[in-house]
């Protein structure tokens, strides 16, 4: 196993934490968090171990959809700061060995954007290509639009020119369309800007919307959609070597491998389009076998993910900032975790998903929680955190619709939850409140408990990171045994190999396995307490596993020099 390489590709054993600058650290006082004030707790960052740093958007904003709909995709929102601070930022960052990107949003601009404006302003207007439009009356598209309870569409109608605009999110949020090459220059302009300034790469959001215009147009520069992204991934590449595309595309396994690039789909080369895509499949599944205390749906999961590219990843995560996405379940399999997880409707969001923190949907459980965070970092991938993950924040169900996960940083327990100085009223968002609130949930109670869930976090980030093969494993061998509750799987890399076992049941049980390559001579070491297991001469050996219990046990030979 050559330990170089994972500085090489350093996306596959990375740790990624996402954060809004807006809710994370006000250090100005004026009840909106601040780049100055992210800036003044990356030591915060630094000390759990994250090594790659997601900004959501930062640009100056219309504020309909928390962000993304962007008025100028070249600058930084004053409310957060200046470009100089994000400067700031991405040094300071750096010198603490975390990289930084960002969201990259292609699909769509605000309706505030002066592209917008002039493209509204007549139909011969040369910016009104820049975006999607019809002169027909459109026929009913309720179904398609992301947001059902908001939109009765995805068109609507101008009145400056009688026409209608397209917008799969948001009416303020028009489709921009990507078949136009002046769109793709702009979109690349952007790119090169802020790898100029620094960043590491980009997070895509809605990667099949945007693709979906692209070579639309006869005789463009553009014959298939995804030879634009292979465009976006070349342009990058050449503006900074190592920096990378991660991708939320919510698809099915067949149709999520042809966004990595690799043609051939045999994992032996390298892929020419997203570097990394979110393993929404594997989290439904997760969910799923949580609901039902049976492993079985994460497992079929893991084994279904097709072979990608050499240099690709799956980036694996428990919670992000949307809701909580269950699509690809069936009807009753998402009922299940309904059932489960958010019984009451206002807990659930456009009939798909949840709007809880996990904390909250496991009843508060610390051996559930840990036992999920554990299990998340075992899984071939690279693991992504959602901020105030690492401390078990909880939501606010009183706050509209997404934004009940995306409360402010629960820093201390003192007033707003040490994230702000300024007057309640002012705050740009509310704290959670009662059992989940900062006077019981905060940073830096947490730091001065060994027994808290950061300290807890804290140690899975150390194993992950000394452990290559969960990353960088070419898939997840899951390995027989008798217990429908128990996810036993082996990650092996070259020299190294570890064995995983999480209960997702409440009831202890003893899991026999069968390890083909080892003898009496093998030592199954546990990375996450003291302690070994003895394997037989035959390779048998019997893990003993008590209710929601997990084992992480590095397979160790008597030759072996690696530090345990």
């Amino acid at each position: 196993m050559r330990i170089t390489d994972t500085g090489d590709l350093w996306w596959k054993n990375a740790v990624i934490y996402c954060l809004d600058v807006e809710t994370y650290m006000d250090w100005d006082d004026d009840g909106v968090g601040d780049l100055p004030g992210l800036i003044q707790r990356l030591d915060h960052l630094a000390d759990l171990g994250v090594t790659c740093l997601w900004l959501m958007p930062f640009y100056p904003t219309g504020d309909v959809d928390d962000g993304y709909d962007i008025v100028d995709f070249s600058a930084v929102d004053p409310r957060l700061g200046t470009p100089g601070d994000l400067v700031e930022l991405i040094r300071t960052a750096r010198d603490r060995g975390i990289r930084v990107i960002a969201d990259l949003v292609v699909n769509h601009t605000s309706e505030n954007h002066p592209w917008f404006k002039e493209a509204r302003k007549s139909t011969d207007n040369r910016y009104r290509d820049f975006y999607v439009w019809r002169s027909d009356k459109p026929p009913s598209t309720k179904n398609e639009a992301v947001f059902p309870d908001k939109e009765e569409g995805i068109w609507t109608k101008d009145d400056r020119t009688g026409e209608w605009y397209r917008h799969h999110f948001y009416r303020q949020q028009p489709d921009l369309n990507t078949a136009n090459p002046q769109v793709r220059d702009a979109i690349a302009k952007n790119i090169g800007y802020w790898a100029e300034l620094g960043l590491s790469g980009f997070r895509v959001d809605a990667v099949p919307f945007f693709l979906a215009d692209t070579a639309n147009t006869p005789y463009d520069d553009v014959a298939h959609p995804h030879d634009y992204l292979k465009s976006l991934r070349a342009f990058l590449t050449r503006r900074a070597g190592d920096a990378i595309l991660m991708g939320e595309v919510n698809l099915p396994y067949e149709q999520q491998a042809l966004f990595f690039g690799d043609g051939d789909g045999d994992g032996t080369s390298d892929g020419d389009e997203l570097n990394l895509q979110f393993d929404f499949i594997g989290m439904q599944n997760l969910y799923l076998a949580m609901a039902r205390q049976d492993a079985t749906p994460l497992a079929d999961a893991l084994t279904a993910r097709p072979v990608i590219p050499r240099d690709a990843q799956w980036a694996t995560f428990v919670r992000n900032h949307d809701e909580l996405t269950l699509d690809k379940l069936s009807d009753d399999e998402r009922a299940e975790v309904f059932a489960a997880f958010g019984p009451d409707p206002d807990m659930q969001l456009y009939g798909r998903g949840l709007r809880r923190r996990l904390p909250t949907m496991l009843g508060g459980d610390p051996r559930r929680i840990r036992m999920v965070y554990s299990l998340l970092f075992s899984l071939p991938g690279t693991p992504v955190l959602y901020y105030g993950e690492e401390i078990g924040m909880g939501e606010n169900l009183s706050a509209e619709d997404r934004l009940a996960v995306r409360t402010p940083m629960q820093w201390s327990s003192g007033a707003n939850g040490g994230w702000s100085r300024a007057p309640r009223r002012r705050l740009v968002r509310q704290l959670t409140e009662g059992g989940y609130g900062p006077e019981h949930v905060n940073v830096a109670d947490q730091r001065r408990d060994p027994e808290s869930l950061l300290n807890f976090v804290q140690l899975l980030v150390r194993r992950y990171r000394e452990s290559p093969e969960l990353g960088w494993a070419r898939e997840a061998d899951v390995l027989d045994q008798p217990h429908r509750c128990v996810l036993a799987h082996r990650s092996t890399w070259g020299d190294g190999s570890t064995i995983t076992l999480h209960n997702l049941s409440d009831q202890p049980v003893m899991v026999p396995l069968r390890l083909d390559d080892c003898d009496d001579t093998v030592a199954l070491v546990d990375l996450l307490r003291d302690g070994s297991c003895t394997v037989a001469k035959d390779g048998r050996a019997d893990i003993e596993l008590g209710g929601y219990g997990y084992h992480w046990l590095r397979v160790v030979r008597e030759d072996d020099r690696r530090l345990l």
